[in-house]
């Protein structure tokens, strides 16, 4: 893989189909909290009233052409010193370091558009080993096993919680 022809980028209304293409697909989104996409419509509802709005949701991109996104979500109030990250790929993209390469310029982009921000934070399903290994792979922290912790697709799952603070170095 070429690396250099991974770039992040705000959604656009014209990333529906490739939006869609992801989207669609049940193994990708069987780990996220929302559920399957399936009709273009739906693919650019998505992306005018949840990624576009967002305080940050990135379109990862091969080649200028978006195949996933990563999502930062600062807390607010006390807690905005941390943020939730999440991310998704489609499923052919699996397993080639491009998650891991966003993640990786997505991380000091968004220390420097949130200076308040002191931690960012994933939660992980047990069972979910890539993506555990995406976010080794960049250099967070596992902090713990959190036992019947969050409620994703109408159960209630344990997850894993993972950190990354601002002073930590990013895994080379």
């Amino acid at each position: 893989m070429d690396y250099s022809r991974i770039s992040l980028r705000p959604f656009r209304p014209s990333d529906a189909e490739d939006f869609l293409a992801c989207a669609r697909d049940d193994k990708v989104t069987h780990y996220l909290r929302w559920n399957t996409i399936t009709s273009r419509e739906e693919a650019l509802i998505y992306i005018q009233q949840v990624a576009i709005p967002h305080p940050w949701r990135q379109s990862i991109c091969l080649d200028d052409r978006s195949i996933g996104y990563i999502s930062i979500k600062p807390e607010s109030g006390n807690d905005r010193h941390r943020a939730h990250v999440g991310y998704a790929i489609g499923s052919e993209y699996w397993g080639q370091g491009i998650v891991t390469t966003a993640m990786k310029m997505a991380i000091p982009i968004v220390f420097e558009k949130f200076p308040y921000l002191v931690r960012l934070e994933a939660l992980v399903e047990e069972e979910n080993l890539g993506s555990q290994k995406v976010l080794e792979k960049v250099g967070f922290v596992t902090e713990g096993f959190l036992r019947k912790y969050g409620f994703n697709k109408g159960e209630i799952r344990d997850m894993f919680i993972y950190s990354f603070l601002k002073t930590d170095k990013i895994a080379s």
